[in-house]
């Protein structure tokens, strides 16, 4: 049998390593170690705010081990999780379909979404069980015309502990992350390596355009070490794979979109938002979409943001950014345009709106610390590439399957849409090599 080597965890990765095993050798690659929830007491952190000692974003991993930020020359907190499962393990789970960018080129994934329908415990359940302000805040969008729509989401409600805690990872495992497919995977004989650091991927050939990758050079517990491959898949995520091939003396383009997120919040005494469901709902403007969502890292790390977190009530402004910005192999460089600070003025003008609908003193409202989560864009798919899934630069039998693939920015949750195309990526690998 082949062998065949997936580089991640995350939403992509799991996805084609549960698609190749069985057809394939398959070895899986994690960088980080086994994810645990955040186990701290928020109250506590509450306090130790005012000490001063919670100052920087990057302090995050000091709490919370499995997460990452990386600051960007903006100050855009650039957020993601390195551990098994990957970044889904600190998202909201909302399974939204938003592959319009793909349709546009050619590249058709219904099939995709109706298994991963099957596959996937998508509910919006969650609606029968709102708070007042969600319940308010769903209203008042309705009052003005803005068509909120309510999100489905990757969890069983009959688990859920409404706790609110879904970005910190979940503490009952109601809700769907990427290592249920891991474990999946591994059950049919998937072997998983953690804490194991890809270095470069080993490429080798009589010339340029019979370039073929041999294997990856593995760093682990202090040891490099050559695994040999005669398939390799990428699923590092949109910062991780750039950085990889660019080590391995591939170019991507110097391009790069991070979905960047702003939360306006207001004071409104006993409201509980942070123990909701975060984005129970979403509305459209612009280039953006606005959700309620209590924004963690501004708790921990904004000034702004040091009261009580029951007391706090917060939409968050998710920007499809334009693509300035590139990942070479040590540094992430990343701005906005004009334009995107213009959408996320719109956007703040637009939370405002909808908060004074609800009655709350929009002299009270104060701005989150801006971050993102979604990168990608790196190795975009064009039209002449919707068949072999597969970006001219890579060898021939190296593929991507993360959102380094996507055309443009979402502005959305990707998880689902990256999902349904890295099982896209997993057909044509299995068709070629198997």
């Amino acid at each position: 049998m082949k062998q065949a080597i997936v580089v991640g965890t995350g939403a992509g990765g799991v996805t084609v390593a549960r698609e190749l095993v069985g057809r394939f050798d398959v070895t899986i690659l994690e960088a980080g170690g086994e994810f645990q929830p955040f186990a701290g007491r928020l109250g506590t952190y509450e306090r130790l705010r005012s000490t001063r000692l919670l100052m920087d974003p990057r302090m995050i991993s000091l709490l919370f081990p499995s997460m990452r930020v990386t600051m960007t020359a903006d100050e855009m907190a650039l957020v993601r999780a390195i551990c098994t499962g990957g970044t889904t393990t600190l998202a909201t789970g909302n399974a939204v379909r938003c592959d319009q960018h793909l349709r546009q080129i050619g590249i058709d994934l219904d099939t995709e979404f109706r298994v991963l329908a099957q596959d996937l415990p998508i509910s919006v359940a969650h609606r029968e069980r709102w708070r007042p302000i969600t319940q308010e805040l769903f209203s008042a969008c309705e009052r003005l015309g803005l068509e909120p729509a309510v999100t489905p989401k990757l969890v069983d409600y009959s688990r859920c502990c409404r706790c609110g805690r879904c970005v910190l990872g979940c503490p009952v495992g109601a809700k769907w992350d990427a290592r249920q497919f891991l474990t999946a995977a591994t059950e049919q004989g998937a072997r998983l390596l953690t804490g194991a650091v890809v270095e470069r991927v080993i490429m080798e050939g009589p010339s340029p355009r019979q370039v073929r990758a041999t294997g990856v050079v593995v760093r682990s517990r202090g040891r490099r070490r050559i695994l040999k491959a005669d398939l390799v898949v990428l699923a590092a995520g949109g910062l991780g794979t750039a950085a990889l091939l660019s080590r391995s003396a591939i170019s991507t383009e110097e391009r790069l979109f991070v979905d960047p997120v702003l939360c306006v919040a207001a004071r409104l005494d006993g409201c509980l938002a942070d123990c909701e469901v975060p984005m129970p709902f979403y509305l459209e403007g612009d280039g953006y979409i606005v959700s309620p969502y209590f924004d963690h890292l501004s708790f921990f790390f904004n000034h702004a943001w040091r009261r009580s977190r029951h007391d706090i009530v917060s939409l968050m402004i998710k920007l499809a950014d334009s693509e300035n910005g590139r990942v070479d192999s040590r540094h992430v460089h990343k701005s906005l345009s004009e334009r995107d600070r213009q959408r996320l003025r719109t956007g703040v003008d637009s939370c405002l709106e909808i908060l004074g609908a609800c009655g709350i003193d929009r002299r009270t409202a104060f701005l989150g610390t801006l971050n993102a989560g979604h990168p990608g864009g790196t190795l975009p798919l064009t039209g002449r590439e919707r068949r072999p899934l597969q970006p001219d630069c890579l060898p021939d039998n190296v593929y991507v399957a993360d959102a380094s693939l996507l055309p443009r920015a979402l502005g959305k949750p990707p998880i689902l849409t990256i999902m349904a195309l890295a099982r896209r990526v997993a057909a044509v690998c299995g068709e070629r090599f198997a």
